[in-house]
C-alpha cells in the first residue's frame, strides 16, 4: 500500500500557491521531501525531555539480543508482482547518537526494534523477531511445532517461517495459537500453513472465543476509514529517514502483503483453561476486552514460561487505538495482569507478541507488576479527576506517571501515552461529550475555521500570530492558530507550509511513534496532497472468504447513500446456490435490512442467484457490471433495472480522503 514519494521543497510549494510573508524563524534546511530541520527549541525540548531517563542502560539491549540463533544481514520481503512490502535496509539509518530531528527515546526504542532474527526463549520456546511489527513464536511438541502468531503477512510469515526451517528442521506444524483479534497476528496464516492443511482441519487452531467476529467487523465493517487513519498512524507515506518514519514504538511497522485468516477448531474461553497440544501443557488465560476484544494469553507450567500475548509489552499500549478502533478497559486489562501474577508467580521467562522476554523470576513480576500497575493508575485518575470536574483535555494536559513508572522503559509511552489513553478512559466512561454546552453542537471545521479567522482580523492577523507562535516553539498554539486558516483558506500557501513545519517540529519532539507518524504524515499531506493508501480489498479476499455473509451484508448497509435512497423501497433476494443459503435484503427509510431465510422472498423485487465467490468477487470490485450480465455464477430473477438502481445507491470510498484540509 506504500505509494511512491513525490519530490518538492517547501519553497517552490508556497510560491506556488502564493506569496508567503517572512517569517521570524526561516527553516533553510529542508529535505527533498521538504521536511525542515529541527529548530534548537526542539532540540532543547527533546534533551529535557530525557532528563532522568538512564538511555545508557544496556539491559534491554542484551535481552534483545540473548539467545539470538540465526540472522540475515538484510531481510527483503516481496509479494507476487515484485513488489517490496518489508526491508529492514530501509531502517539502516537508525544507528549511533539520536539525530536533532528524533526524540532521543523514541530513537533508543527504534534501536532495539531493529534487533531481528531468530531467538531461543527458553528450552523448546523460539521466536522470529523483525520479520514484520509483530512476532512468531515457535514451540516444540512431541510431533511438531506449535506456531504462536503468524505476522501481518502470508508474504512475511512464509519469510519467517524459512528462517525458522533452517535452523529447527523440517519437523511439521501440528497446531497454530492466535492469541488475538488484530491483523498483525493472524493475516499471515497462508505463509504458515498450505491451502491443504488450512481447508482439512489437520491442524489445531487456537483462539479466543469471539475471535472469527472481532477479527472480520473491524476489518470489514470499518476498515476502508480505519486504513485510511492508520496511514498517519503507521507513516505509511512517509520517508524512511530522520525526518520521516523511524519506528512505530511497537515495532518498525506493519506489513503491506496479502492477509488471511482460518477458523479456529479450539476455543478459549474461561481462565484458567487447561489444555494440551501436541505433548505439551498449556494453561490459558481468556482475557477478552483488553488489547484486543478478544485475546488470550498462556502458560507452559513445565517451562515456567508465561507468554502476554499482547497484554504485556515494552511500551505502554493504546487503551485508544489513532487509528480508530473499540475503545479498551484499562481497569479490566490491568486485573488480567494481576491475576496472571497470580496464577503464574513463579515464570521465569515472559514473551509476548511484540518485542523482546524478560528473564529471571524476579524481573519478571517486576515487569508485570509496572505493566499491571501503569493501566490502574491511568484509570484511577483519570476517573478521579473526571469526578472532580476536569474534561478530557484538562485531564491530558496533568496527569503523568508517578516516577517509579514513568522512568521504566516499558511503560513509556512509544506506542500509547498516558495523553490520549486518559482521553480513553474518560471516553469510555462518559463518551465524547465533555459536559460543556459549547461542545454539545460545534461548528464544523470549515465554518469554525473561517469564522475563528475573521474574528482575529483576517488571514495575515492568523499568520502573523502563527509566526511569532513558531518563533517562541509555542507549537501546539502555532497548529491551533494554523488549522483553523487552513481550513479557512486550503489555498492558503504560505499558511499550508508554517503548519507543516509546525507539524515537523511536533513530529520531532514526539516519544510516541504513531504521534510522531501522525505529525509528519500531517505535513506531508500539506506539501503533497491527500495522497492516501488506497484501499485493495483483493489483498483481504481470503480474510473476507472467512467472514460470515451476515457482515458481508452489514457492511453493504453501510454503504448506502441515505440521501440518495429516500423514498425508495425495495426487496432483493441473494441466494447462494453453492451454500444453499438465502438472504433477503429490505430497503425501506433509507436503510438496508438484512436477514438470513429459509427460503428466498416470494414477493422480492429481485431475487439474485450466485456463487459465493461472484459474490467475493464483486465486493472485491474483481467483477463488475459486464459479468453480472455474462457470467454464468449470476443469474437475475425480475428486472435486471431494479437490481442496477439498487446498486447505483452504494458508495465506493477508495480511501484517499483528506485529513488536514478540507
Amino acid at each position: 500500500m506504500r505509494r511512491s514519494l513525490l519530490l518538492g521543497i517547501a519553497a517552490a510549494l508556497a510560491a506556488s500557491c502564493g506569496n508567503a510573508p517572512s517569517t521570524p524563524n526561516p527553516a533553510p534546511d529542508v529535505d527533498a521531501h521538504g521536511n525542515t530541520a529541527a529548530t534548537s527549541i526542539t532540540q532543547q525540548a527533546n534533551a529535557e525531555t530525557v532528563q532522568g531517563l538512564p538511555l545508557a542502560d544496556p539491559q534491554d539491549f542484551a535481552d534483545a539480543k540473548r539467545g539470538q540463533l540465526a540472522s540475515d544481514p538484510a531481510v527483503v520481503v516481496r509479494n507476487a508482482a515484485g513488489k517490496t512490502i518489508w526491508d529492514t535496509q530501509s531502517y539502516d539509518f537508525v544507528t549511533g547518537d539520536p539525530p536533532p530531528s528524533v526524540n532521543p527515546s523514541l530513537w533508543r526504542q527504534a534501536k532495539l526494534n531493529n534487533i531481528h532474527g531468530l531467538f531461543q526463549v527458553t528450552e523448546g520456546v523460539f521466536q522470529v523477531r523483525g520479520y514484520d511489527i509483530s512476532n512468531m513464536t515457535w514451540i516444540r511438541g512431541t510431533s511438531g511445532w506449535i506456531v504462536v502468531d503468524t505476522l501481518t503477512s502470508k508474504e512475511t510469515a512464509a519469510a519467517a517461517v524459512a528462517l525458522a526451517r533452517r535452523q529447527l528442521g523440517d519437523a511439521p506444524v501440528v497446531a497454530v495459537i492466535l492469541t488475538h483479534s488484530h491483523i498483525d497476528h493472524f493475516g499471515g496464516i497462508a505463509g504458515v500453513l498450505t491451502d491443504e492443511q488450512r481447508q482439512s482441519g489437520q491442524v489445531r487452531i487456537v483462539a479466543p472465543r469471539g475471535f472469527v467476529e472481532e477479527a472480520t467487523s473491524e476489518n470489514v465493517i470499518a476498515g476502508i476509514a480505519m486504513s485510511r487513519r492508520a496511514s498517519f498512524m503507521y507513516g505509511t507515506d512517509l520517508p524512511r529517514g530522520v525526518r520521516g518514519h523511524v519506528d512505530t514504538g511497537l515495532g518498525k511497522a506493519p506489513a503491506r502483503g496479502t492477509i488471511g485468516m482460518v477458523r479456529p477448531t479450539d476455543v478459549v474461553d474461561h481462565t484458567p483453561q487447561e489444555m494440551e497440544i501436541d505433548g505439551v501443557r498449556f494453561t490459558f488465560q481468556y482475557a477478552p476486552e483488553s488489547e484486543a476484544p478478544a485475546e488470550l494469553t498462556f502458560y507452559l507450567p513445565e517451562r515456567k514460561a508465561f507468554c502476554g500475548a499482547e497484554v504485556v509489552s515494552h511500551t505502554l499500549h493504546n487503551l485508544y487505538t489513532l487509528r480508530g478502533a473499540k475503545v479498551r478497559d484499562a481497569l479490566r486489562w490491568s486485573g488480567y495482569i494481576d491475576q496472571a501474577i497470580e496464577l503464574f508467580g513463579d515464570a521465569e521467562v515472559v514473551f509476548a507478541s511484540h518485542h523482546w522476554p524478560v528473564w529471571g523470576n524476579a524481573r519478571v513480576i517486576a515487569y508485570l507488576k509496572r505493566q499491571r500497575d501503569a493501566y490502574r493508575y491511568i484509570h484511577d485518575q483519570t476517573v478521579r479527576l473526571a469526578n472532580d470536574g476536569y474534561t478530557p483535555r484538562e485531564i491530558a494536559e496533568q496527569l503523568e506517571l508517578p516516577v517509579a513508572l514513568r522512568n521504566d522503559f516499558a511503560v513509556r509511552g512509544y506506542y500509547g501515552t498516558v495523553r490520549h489513553n486518559a482521553k480513553a478512559v474518560y471516553q469510555a466512561y462518559f463518551g465524547w461529550y465533555d459536559g460543556n454546552p459549547a461542545n454539545l453542537d460545534p461548528l464544523p471545521p470549515a465554518e469554525e475555521g473561517a469564522r475563528y479567522v475573521e474574528a482575529m482580523g483576517g488571514p495575515d492577523k492568523v499568520r502573523e500570530h502563527a509566526e511569532r507562535a513558531y518563533a517562541t516553539g509555542d507549537y501546539r498554539w502555532a497548529a491551533t492558530l494554523l488549522n483553523n486558516l487552513v481550513f479557512a483558506e486550503p489555498d492558503d500557501g504560505a499558511a499550508r507550509e508554517l503548519l507543516a513545519r509546525t507539524y515537523d517540529q511536533l513530529g520531532y519532539r514526539a516519544e510516541s511513534g504513531p504521534w510522531r507518524d501522525v505529525y509528519l504524515s500531517g505535513a506531508y499531506e500539506l506539501r503533497h496532497g491527500a495522497e492516501g493508501a488506497a484501499f485493495d480489498p483483493a489483498a483481504a479476499v481470503e480474510l473476507l472468504r472467512q467472514t460470515p455473509l451476515d457482515e458481508l451484508f452489514t457492511s453493504m448497509a453501510t454503504r448506502i447513500n441515505g440521501p440518495k435512497a429516500e423514498g425508495k423501497t425495495q426487496t432483493i433476494n441473494f441466494v447462494f446456490t453453492d451454500l444453499g443459503e438465502s438472504h433477503v435484503l429490505r430497503l425501506e427509510n433509507a436503510v438496508l435490512h438484512h436477514a438470513r431465510r429459509d427460503a428466498p422472498d416470494p414477493a422480492a423485487d429481485v431475487t439474485v442467484r450466485l456463487t459465493t465467490d461472484f459474490f467475493l468477487r464483486l465486493v472485491t470490485r474483481q467483477a463488475g457490471l459486464r459479468d453480472m450480465i455474462f457470467s454464468d455464477d449470476f443469474q437475475v430473477d425480475g428486472s435486471r433495472m431494479d437490481l442496477l438502481s439498487f446498486f447505483s445507491l452504494l458508495e465506493t470510498p477508495d480511501g484517499k480522503f483528506a485529513i488536514v484540509t478540507p
